[in-house]
């Protein structure tokens, strides 16, 4: 993973270096913390300048500065990871692949065509010398940040960068639209001197629609939010890229054909793991999850073994820990999205290397009182679960117990549940349970530093609660359970694994309950397609930016290409059946797949928002709605703090 950053000048009358912000070169450095150069290029027998910034996080094969050049004086800037599509060696660097190959591109076609073809997450920026063009874009998904700013002066510069700073000013930053590619024609703006983007968008290979008609849905869609100054055009050509999954299969049959919030069978069905038992007693139910492991497996496989790992020589000082540092960390509420990722990391992580499980709460200091008001679906086990982890507080002093009871949100009673739940899938594996607790002055305090900046240009209630959560389970900094003594620690893992994607797929949001209610099968699956369609403007992006900030790179299981065109592949009745319960009926593929991976009552939690299971949400006013324009994401002086 890299931060990348380019800032074009037309004319020459200002220094390059007076547009690039120290506070964005900051950002930078914290994604890429292993290298870090930069390049200016100046076109020939033309006014343009280009100021190109690499950031590199060293994760495959050899460490490769950045920004790349080439004898031809083309430039490379890459943040992404091939794990499919292109190959690549083990002892190979992807981005050097990627140049070799763009390299060999003697036409806008192969350069479509080598884009089309890499399975994985993906932004980039390419300069190609010879024809004064500049390209940049992002992948299918928008797993990696990229945003655009071009101010409307005299002089102005466009900049691409990974991630920037907060700005009040008119001025503002965008994220750049995962439509397509982009080309900017150098020598063409240096002429008219004004920006024009030129677009080539995605398209399925086998849909009906005709370029003409995708190209003005897609034109409209990028234009919208664009300032007056800047313009895109559609491609001469009408060339598009492939898109790398299948269409949403948008099959209904007869027997699903009814009333919304009937039941299908008649039957009552009990939240259980019987009853999840009972499903995969059906033979075409059973060969579908069998088939949706397979590929979900190969996923989660090529995401924690494509990662260089060194000989560890450090040792640690407690004897009973392993003597190998974790490489791969999870996001890990317990439940059941983060419960099959790990489960099935367990499988190609090397054994002797620890698994560090994420697991952030926000402290409320109501939160003692209400402690055992338990929920009505936290079971006796997780309860139990508890109390033996209070118990192995005794030895701190009761302000420090205290302390650490405050930290018993929903998400840490279940995560301690799941953390058993894998044990007894794997008792020779280390699994660290990482306490993460978050003080409301160390949110306050680091929203202000660090967040607001990484959200940004995101800006609601929603963002602010997701964004500080993941901001500080990333981070890995917190407390391990090592002989009955909770012991500080900090992950070192690089690489760390979200199950973002799945409720988005699988029918996993209350929303989609109100959805199917009231508009049946056929708007469930409009509702899911508009799911994917937005979730790079809405999730990835975004946390792509607040990972990304502790030199870690995200990596999404449920978003790789084959998963999504598996699942699109299915008949919604296939993967949910929201006629069913809660706990059972959303992401029902996704429970019974749990449960044939040995796992047992995290099989059947309910969807818990992380903002709401981590308790941030509670920290703020009750009269906020998710889609409020957030005041704390502002910035203030020190003197407001």
């Amino acid at each position: 993973m890299c931060g990348i950053c380019c800032i074009v000048t037309l004319c020459s009358q200002h220094a390059i270096h007076d547009f690039f912000n120290e506070d964005i070169l900051c950002h930078l450095r914290r994604r890429g913390p292993d290298s870090s150069q930069q390049l200016i290029k100046t076109g020939p027998d033309l006014p343009y300048q280009c100021l190109f910034s690499g950031h590199v996080l060293h994760l495959r094969g050899l460490v490769t500065p950045q920004p790349l050049q080439n004898a031809n004086s083309n430039i490379f800037l890459w943040n992404g990871e091939i794990f499919n599509g292109v190959h690549v060696g083990d002892l190979e660097n992807d981005t050097e692949v990627m140049f070799h190959h763009l390299a060999l591109c003697s036409s806008e076609e192969d350069m479509l065509s080598l884009f089309s073809s890499v399975r994985g997450p993906w932004s980039f920026i390419y300069y190609q010398a010879s024809r004064h063009s500049l390209w940049f874009g992002r992948d299918y998904f928008g797993r990696r940040s990229l945003l655009w700013q071009c101010s409307n002066e005299v002089n102005s510069a466009f900049c691409l960068t990974s991630v920037s700073a907060y700005s009040e000013s008119d001025h503002q930053w965008q994220e750049v639209p995962a439509s397509g590619i982009f080309k900017i024609d150098l020598k063409a703006c240096t002429a008219t001197k004004s920006w024009s983007l030129t677009l080539f968008p995605w398209k399925y290979s086998c849909t009906e629609k005709a370029v003409e008609e995708i190209f003005i849905n897609v034109l409209d869609q990028v234009s919208k939010d664009l300032p007056n100054h800047m313009h895109v055009v559609m491609n001469e050509s009408k060339l598009c890229l492939r898109a790398p999954v299948i269409p949403l299969n948008k099959t209904i049959s007869e027997a699903s054909g009814q009333c919304p919030g009937t039941n299908i069978s008649n039957v009552t069905h009990i939240v259980s793991v019987e009853t999840l038992q009972g499903f995969l007693a059906e033979e075409h139910k059973k060969k579908l999850v069998c088939q949706f492991i397979d590929v979900l497996n190969e996923a989660v496989k090529r995401r924690v073994l494509f990662l260089y790992r060194a000989e560890d020589r450090e040792t640690r000082e407690v004897p009973s820990m392993s003597n190998r540092k974790a490489h791969i960390a999870v996001l890990f509420s317990g439940g059941i999205d983060s419960m099959v990722i790990a489960a099935l990391a367990d499988k190609h992580v090397p054994l002797e290397e620890p698994i560090d499980l994420l697991n952030v709460a926000f402290m409320l200091k109501e939160q003692a009182k209400q402690k055992g008001t338990s929920k009505n679906h936290t079971s006796r086990e997780v309860q139990l679960d508890l109390l033996r982890s209070q118990e192995s507080c005794q030895d701190l002093d009761a302000k420090t117990r205290a302390c650490f009871c405050c930290f018993d949100v929903p998400d840490r009673i279940t995560g301690r549940a799941g953390l058993k739940e894998l044990e007894a899938i794997n008792p020779s594996r280390i699994w660290n349970f990482v306490e993460i607790n978050v003080t409301p002055e160390e949110l306050k305090k680091m929203r202000q530093q660090r967040i607001n900046h990484l959200i940004y240009p995101l800006n609601t209630v929603l963002d602010d609660s997701i964004g500080c959560a993941i901001w500080f389970a990333s981070r890995g900094e917190g407390f391990i359970s090592n002989q009955g003594e909770l012991k500080p620690y900090r992950s070192p893992a690089k690489v760390v694994l979200t199950g973002i994607g799945a409720d988005e797929q699988l029918a996993g949001y209350s929303r989609h309950r109100v959805c199917f209610k009231k508009y049946g099968f056929k708007g469930l699956n409009e509702e899911l397609e508009m799911e994917l369609d937005r979730i790079s403007s809405r999730n990835l992006g975004r946390d792509d930016r607040i990972i990304g900030d502790h030199g870690k790179e995200a990596r999404f299981p449920f978003l790789d290409e084959d998963v999504v065109s598996f699942l699109n592949s299915l008949s919604i009745l296939e993967k949910a059946d929201l006629t069913l319960p809660r706990g059972i009926g959303e992401k029902l593929l996704l429970r019974l797949a749990a449960k044939e991976l040995g796992l047992t009552a995290s099989a059947i939690l309910p969807k818990r928002a992380v903002q709401f299971g981590s308790r941030i949400a509670k920290l703020e006013g009750n009269s906020e709605k998710a889609s409020d324009t957030c005041s704390r994401l502002k910035t203030f002086s020190v003197y407001e703090l």
